[in-house]
């Protein structure tokens, strides 16, 4: 039997979660005293369902017996010190059963309204009759019992009556009224701070999210005419070189415009498949290579189960922009860029720009990388990217390696 009960139970406790975590499953049980109680349950405002949840997750299987035993314990207590107050009027039975009865019956009243306290404000005239009835009743019972008690008169019964009813009253007014009209108030003062703490957090966050879209539009901002810049400058001095500059000039303007229809969409998103991306670096080396002649090789490594992957648009471009300024330009015999992706065995992606110029400077070589460049980078990963990071040290043989770690959790939710 106890077995049977306590899978019931279970199954009960299972279906009352699932409702309170998914209020349109109510409607999917069926007809019966169980969807009443799941429709009731889905009238709570959210807060009141999600503060239910965890209580019953709390307390649910053996918790909720060891809670019933504690109290069925200090109720017993009580009931025994008050036969030994009124050993001629209340016997142990008695007050057993009468500290237990009215004990569980607050612990049922206060559950109710501590889980349901919004209710309770908007409809006060409402609850008042509904918390009016227990004395109302003591009332009935109070006249009913002095009646039936003796040979009295009509009005002698009906003051006696009066008089037992009074004390109900009084008694379910200060025993059962009162403690539960503070607990309302009290839970629908919390309820009311709360919702103005959410409202403040969401306000919060809206505002920290319109100033990190300010900010990332300004860094794209100061990323475009950066290069645009470069490249003109280097067109104007080919051009200045005559016939066979000019020539050189011109693939390098045929290799700026493709570019430019390449990433002109790009250089406006937030987030890009990491195959444009590779693509756009592709057309910005090749820009690069008619300036430089021999001195730039370039190599791009994508896998094919990595094409698709959203990452922060032209954010390898930056790091290749800067590898070539920085490393392969300084040096005299040039150098190689190699562009690559690789999965990491943590579940997260490795962007990897490594070229063999110059290296970086004995005191550059323990910081993380400056620059406006790599700055960028960080703030763009830091504002759009949880999780990413940025790190730029001296190549194991020569030049420098910089790398993006990109969370691949962070990168699905982007996508």
């Amino acid at each position: 039997m106890w077995k049977k009960f306590a899978g019931w139970y279970r199954c009960y406790d299972d279906e009352t979660l699932r409702v309170l975590a998914h209020p349109d499953t109510a409607a999917q049980l069926p007809p019966g005293w169980r969807r009443w109680v799941a429709l009731r349950l889905i009238t709570l405002t959210p807060i009141e369902r999600q503060q239910f949840h965890d209580f019953m997750l709390k307390y649910r299987g053996a918790g909720f017996y060891v809670v019933l035993a504690k109290l069925m314990l200090l109720f017993s207590m009580i009931g025994g010190a008050l036969h030994l107050v009124f050993p001629d009027k209340l016997g142990w039975i008695k007050g057993l059963a009468i500290s237990n009865g009215i004990g569980l019956a607050m612990a049922w009243g206060v559950l109710g309204v501590w889980f349901n306290y919004r209710k309770l404000a908007q409809r006060k005239l409402k609850v008042l009759l509904l918390l009016l009835v227990p004395a109302l009743a003591g009332v009935a019972i109070g006249v009913l019992r002095a009646m039936l008690e003796g040979n009295s008169s009509i009005g002698v019964a009906l003051e006696r009556g009066a008089r037992v009813g009074g004390w109900a009253a009084l008694t379910a007014g200060l025993v059962y009224m009162v403690p539960m009209t503070i607990v309302a108030i009290w839970r629908n003062r919390q309820y009311e701070a709360l919702t103005l703490q959410l409202q403040q957090d969401a306000e919060r966050d809206r505002l920290a999210r319109e100033l990190s879209e300010s900010q990332l539009r300004l860094l794209r901002a100061q990323i475009e005419p950066h290069f645009l810049f470069n490249t003109l400058g280097a067109v104007q001095q080919l051009a200045e070189q005559g016939a066979q500059g000019a020539a050189q000039a011109a693939a390098l303007t045929a290799n700026l415009i493709a570019f430019l229809r390449a990433s002109l969409a790009e250089m406006r998103a937030d987030q890009v498949p990491l195959q444009t991306e590779f693509d756009v670096v592709q057309a910005y080396l090749q820009v690069m290579q008619v300036r430089m002649g021999p001195r730039l090789s370039f190599r791009l490594d994508l896998p094919p189960g990595l094409a698709q992957t959203q990452v922060p648009s032209m954010i390898l471009l930056t790091l290749v922009e800067n590898a070539i300024k920085h490393g392969i330009e300084p040096s005299l015999r040039g150098g190689e860029i190699v562009v690559s992706a690789v999965p990491d065995v943590d579940g997260a992606m490795r962007l990897r720009v490594q070229d063999t110029g110059v290296g970086l400077s004995p005191g550059a070589a323990s910081a993380p990388g400056g620059g406006l460049g790599l700055e960028n980078v960080r703030r763009r990963l830091q504002l759009a990217t949880a999780g990413a990071s940025l790190h730029v040290q001296n190549g194991e043989e020569e030049g420098v390696l910089a790398e993006i770690v990109l969370p691949m959790n962070t990168m699905e939710l982007a996508a």
